[in-house]
C-alpha cells in the first residue's frame, strides 16, 4: 500500500463494481471504512464477484443500466466510474453498449457527482494511446488510434469519456480525476474474456495449445489487480486531476508470458501461433514518473507471484465449475478459445 488512501466514513459509488477490477475495488474501499454502493448491469460483471460482500453493513448492490441513469439515493461523497466492457472479446461482442456506457453512462455518473459536489474518478485505459508511436507512454502523449477499426468502440469510448470528464471539470468545476489503467490481471478474470493471462492459464490447465498472436514479440506490462486498485484509491484520495498512468513498468513479450504461464502451471502444452488481431498494439509500457511524484505509488507484486496467485485461483474456479452440471452453470459461460 502506498500514498494517501483516507476514504473512511465516505459513501462511495462504484459503477461496474461487480466486474473484475470493480469487485476488488469494492472490497478495498469497504476494508478501508467506506460505505460502498456497487452499481452493475451484469452485462460482463458477475454477482458472484461481490458475493463475499453481500450482507456487509457497508455494502449495497444496485442492479441497473448506467446508460439509463444512476439510481442512487442519499448522500454521495465520491464516484469511481469503472462501468464498461474491458476485454476485446467483450467489447467486440457488445460494441454499441460499450460506446453508450462510455458516453451516456459517463455523463450520468458525472451529473451525479456534480449534484453532490462529490469526487469523481474515471477509470480510463492505456488503450487511449492506441498502437503507440511513443515508448514508454507518458500522459502527454496523444495516442495513435484507428477511429473506425474494430477496437475503436472501446478506445474512442474511453477517449470521449476523458474529454467529457475534463469538460465537466473546466465548465462546472466538478472535482474529477482520470486514471489510465494498463494491463491488469489476477483472480476473478473471466476465462472467456479473451485477454492473454486468463486465456493462457485456461489453455495450459486444460492441456490445450497456448494461442500466441502474431510471432509473440509484441509486449505488454502486467500489473497485479491489488496494485491497480491501490493506485485507484490513492488517486481518488489525492485530489489530483490526472490523467495519470497506473500500471507496471515490467515489460514482457507475449511469447515470454505464455512460456511463464506454462512453467507456473507445470503444463506441457504446445505454443500455437495465430493471426494478429487488427490494430493490436505492438508495445505497451507506462511512464510512471508523474504517478510516483504526485501519488508516491508504484506496483509491489512481482509478475511471478501474481501469476502463481492467478493460476491457483483459476485452478480452483475451473475445478468447482466441473463439479456443477452444465445446465446449472450461471449464464452458460464458455471458456476462452
Amino acid at each position: 500500500m502506498s500514498g494517501r488512501t483516507d476514504v473512511a466514513g465516505s459513501r462511495i459509488v462504484v459503477t461496474g463494481g461487480a466486474g473484475f477490477v470493480g469487485s476488488w475495488l469494492c472490497e478495498r474501499l469497504v476494508a478501508d471504512g467506506a460505505s460502498v454502493v456497487c452499481v452493475d448491469s451484469f452485462v460482463t460483471g458477475r454477482p458472484e464477484n461481490v458475493a463475499g460482500l453481500r450482507g456487509h453493513p457497508g455494502f449495497e448492490l444496485v442492479h441497473a443500466d448506467l446508460c439509463a441513469g444512476l439510481p442512487v439515493e442519499g448522500p454521495v461523497d465520491g464516484i469511481l466510474h469503472l462501468a464498461s466492457p474491458a476485454s476485446p472479446a467483450h467489447y467486440l461482442r457488445h460494441p454499441l453498449e460499450t460506446l453508450r456506457v462510455g458516453s451516456e453512462g459517463t455523463r450520468h455518473a458525472l451529473e451525479l457527482a456534480d449534484r453532490h459536489d462529490a469526487r469523481f474518478l474515471l477509470a480510463s485505459t492505456s488503450e487511449v494511446y492506441g498502437d503507440p508511436e511513443q515508448h514508454p507512454q507518458s500522459e502527454d502523449y496523444w495516442g495513435h488510434v484507428n477511429p473506425v477499426g474494430p477496437r475503436s468502440v472501446y478506445d474512442e469510448a474511453k477517449r470521449y469519456a476523458e474529454a467529457l470528464t475534463a469538460a465537466y471539470r473546466r465548465a462546472r468545476g466538478t472535482d474529477t480525476a482520470i486514471a489510465r489503467i494498463f494491463n491488469t490481471y489476477g483472480p476473478r478474470m473471466s476465462t472467456d474474456d479473451g485477454r492473454m493471462v486468463p486465456t493462457f492459464v485456461d489453455q495450459a490447465l486444460a492441456g490445450r495449445p497456448l494461442t500466441v498472436a502474431g510471432d509473440g514479440s509484441q509486449t505488454r506490462s502486467l500489473c497485479y489487480v491489488s496494485d491497480t486498485v491501490d493506485g485507484l484509491v490513492c488517486l481518488f484520495a489525492s485530489g489530483q486531476p490526472g490523467p495519470l498512468n497506473l500500471g507496471s513498468e515490467d515489460e514482457v513479450t507475449v511469447l515470454d508470458l505464455a512460456e511463464a504461464v506454462r512453467a507456473v502451471v507445470g503444463s506441457g502444452s504446445a505454443i500455437r501461433f495465430v493471426d494478429l488481431p487488427e490494430d493490436d498494439p505492438r508495445r505497451r509500457r507506462p511512464d510512471l514518473t508523474r504517478c510516483r511524484e504526485l501519488l508516491g505509488w508504484e506496483p509491489r507484486v512481482p509478475v511471478a507471484d501474481g501469476l502463481a496467485r492467478t493460476v491457483a485461483w483459476m485452478r480452483g474456479e475451473l475445478s468447482s465449475r466441473a463439479e456443477v452440471p452444465t445446465g446449472a452453470r450461471p449464464g452458460g459461460r464458455r471458456r476462452a478459445r
